[in-house]
Order: C-alpha cells, then structure tokens, then sequence
C-alpha cells in the first residue's frame, strides 16, 4: 500500500513528540525552526497539543536574515545576548519544558562572513545561555534535533535537479533515516531500534577499555583514551526527572566521553563538515595530549581555525562514537550536508564539550567533571572519520586487545 506525503508526514510529527520528546501533560513545548519550515511546526505543535502539551512556544529563524544580521548589523551585536533571548532559552530549560529543533538550513549561508563575528557571537551565547546548555548537556529537559527538506539545502544534495524534485527526494531519504512509511508503525520499529542499541552499549560497557586505537587509509591513526569510569551510552535518554526521550533523531551511534588530555595521533575527516553555515571538506587535524596542534583543510581551513578556537576547550575532544559503515544512512550513499544525519552514517569525533559520560556524571559539576577528566567548552562540534575500511582495535585495562571494528563495522 502507497501512504501519501501527507500521512508520512504525520507520523514523522507524532513520532517526534511521543517518541523523540515524550511530551507530557502539561509540559511546554518549545519548537525552534526555520520560517520555512512553518507547516511541519505546525505538525509538530498539533502533534503536541494531542497528548495534552500545556503549552507550545515558537523560536522562528530565517537563513536569509541571518546571513544580513552577520554581514550588515553593527559590530557590537556580536557581543551581545539580549535579555529577553537569555530569559527565552534558560528560564524554559529551568522550568523542565521539552525543546524540539528542526535544524535545516542551506549548508553555505554564511559563507563570506566573517569567522571573527561567528567566534564572537558563539562566545556571547554561550555565557549568556549557560544554565541551558549545561542543562542539555545533562539531560536536564527533554530535547530533540530533527529534519525537514528546504530548497536551498535539497538543492546542495540533489545539485542536478529542480528544486520542487530535489525536496521530494529529501523528504523521501529523510523518511528512510528515522524509519518512517506511512503505516503507523515507526514507533514499533524504534523500539527495535533502540533495544539493538542498548545491547551494543551493554557490551562496550562491560570491556572497560583504556584506550582506543583508530587507523584507516585515509591516514587516520589515532589513540584516544577513556577515563577509568567512562560508560557508553545510546541513542535514547532519560531526564533527571525521569522522562525518557531520544536527542537526535536519527540515531545510529553509541558514543562515551574520551580523556581530554588522553588523544595523540593524526585523524582525517571521512566526508565534508557543515558548520557555522560554511563547507569544511577534506580536512585532517593533528591531535598531541589531547589538543588539536595542526588543522589542514583544502576548504574551509580558516572556518576550522576559528571553530577550534572558541574557547581553551574548544582544541580538546569532547565526544566519540561508534556508528557502523553499514546503517539505513550510510547505505544510500548520501552526503547530506547535515551533521545530524552525516554523523550518523559514520563514526565521528566532536571537539568540544564533553558529555558526562562518566558513573554518577549527570551530579556532577563542571569541576567535578574536570576532575575526572572530561573537556569543558562552550562548543560541541562533530566530524566523521568513519569509512568502509575503518579499524578500531581497543585494550583493555589489562593489556588484551580486542576488536571493535573492523572493515567499518562493529566486529564484537
């Protein structure tokens, strides 16, 4: 039977909500999506108020006034939060209130924009919305990245079709990654999901290892080490209070917090990196007790520099995880142009904040989380090394070796 776009997209809304947020009755819901985006948010909020949401709150954005705001607004907005918008972000974090991020943009929108302004206005929020991203980091709400085509950025995957064609086939690939058909079924097929997950979790957590050793043809050959009380941890979360809900949706890694000062080696991107609205490609980083001492990239090096320099933090790594060459999103063969789903069709790195990935982390403080060995930054970006000949072998804290991917794919 042929579902229409229609009923997919409903069931992407639901699934979004039930799932991926859980929102409960009488939480607020705060959605934050681009203008262009207004008739899935619109889904999403319905979606919302169905299972009896107090509240649904809208963050509207638009790539084409941001890329004005960045190349004409006074240089001083770039060192300024204004209250109303660190009020909007902490108070709702503090509240509890679950956060839904539609994240779609056109990979280049700011390309030609000053690195020293998106440095600046990177640094001005993150101090001024610190009780939210310490809270995310944490758990502390329920939140949720997901995706919807626009033009602009189905055009950048699709670059030899129109654009009404490109977004359909967006939609469609999208639809493959978080297992939507139209029959209803995406929250049983989840569930599934989520248990394979948990298993893979379970395994890595009863090895223990000390370190990990990562090599590949690209160059890659990079030692990272875990602290003695990392734990793994998957896809699906739980609030401090209790709430379960799923971060990314997709989701296809298991990933834990590596030592800050523990990574040495050199690692080479395995396809290209969209931040901060520019196109980073075929880049590869030089890593010595855990800071990153060399970038070289053959677009967007400049980008790099400024991304890895946010902060002391920001040149140390923050998070790895482990995603098989052989997934539901790697296996279209896709270069999406969207770190949500390109970080999980591939392992990736994250230089930057850390999770608390450690036994008892989530109570901890940002010193206590030093203490243990975990990196502290205003910024979390990831970059996949993962490629079809990827070898991971780890050791455990009494010297053997063992496996944990080989050829690209987990081999426990």
């Amino acid at each position: 039977m042929e579902y229409s776009h229609e009923e997919k997209r409903q069931e992407y809304a639901k699934l979004l909500i039930e799932v991926g947020l859980n929102v409960q009755k009488g939480q607020t819901l705060v959605i934050s999506a681009p203008v262009d985006c207004a008739h899935f948010a619109r889904l999403c909020a319905g979606a919302a108020y169905d299972v009896g949401c107090r509240e649904v709150v809208m963050n509207w954005h638009d790539d084409a006034l941001t890329r004005e705001k960045f190349l004409r607004a006074e240089d001083a907005v770039f060192d300024e939060v204004p209250q109303w918008r660190q009020h909007f972000f902490n108070d709702y974090a503090n509240e509890g209130a679950a956060y839904l991020a539609i994240a779609a943009e056109d990979p280049e929108n700011l390309l030609g924009v000053s690195s020293e302004r998106l440095v600046r206005s990177q640094q001005a929020g993150g101090k001024a919305l610190k009780d939210f991203y310490r809270l995310q980091m944490s758990s502390g709400f329920p939140w949720c990245i997901a995706s919807i085509p626009i033009p602009s950025w189905a055009q950048k995957v699709f670059p030899d079709m129109p654009a009404g064609e490109a977004v359909e086939k967006l939609w469609e690939a999208i639809y493959k990654t978080v297992r939507i058909t139209g029959d209803g079924q995406a929250v049983a097929r989840w569930q599934t999901h989520l248990e394979h997950l948990r298993e893979r979790k379970d395994t890595l957590n009863r090895l223990r290892f000390k370190t990990l050793h990562y090599t590949n043809s690209l160059g890659t050959d990079l030692t990272v080490a875990l602290p003695e009380d990392h734990i793994w941890e998957s896809g699906d979360d739980v609030t401090q209070k209790g709430q379960t809900f799923i971060a990314n949706m997709p989701t296809e890694e298991i990933f834990t917090a590596p030592l800050r000062e523990g990574a040495n080696g050199v690692v080479y991107s395995a396809v290209p990196l969209v931040n901060d609205g520019n196109i980073i490609d075929k880049f590869h980083l030089v890593v010595k007790d855990g800071k990153i001492v060399e970038v070289h990239a053959e677009q967007g090096e400049e980008v790099l520099r400024s991304a890895i320099s946010v902060d002391e933090g920001a040149s140390y790594f923050g998070e790895v995880a482990l995603v098989p060459y052989d997934s539901p999103i790697s296996n279209q063969k896709l270069l999406f142009y969207n770190t949500l789903f390109d970080e999980n069709a591939a392992c990736h790195i994250a230089f930057g904040e850390a999770y608390p990935c450690i036994e008892g982390g989530r109570d901890m403080d940002k010193e206590a989380l030093k203490a243990h060995g975990l990196n502290d930054s205003i910024t979390h970006v990831d970059f996949m090394i993962g490629t079809k000949d990827l070898s991971i072998v780890g050791t455990t804290p009494d010297g053997r070796e063992i496996p944990v991917f080989t050829d690209g794919n987990f081999a426990l």
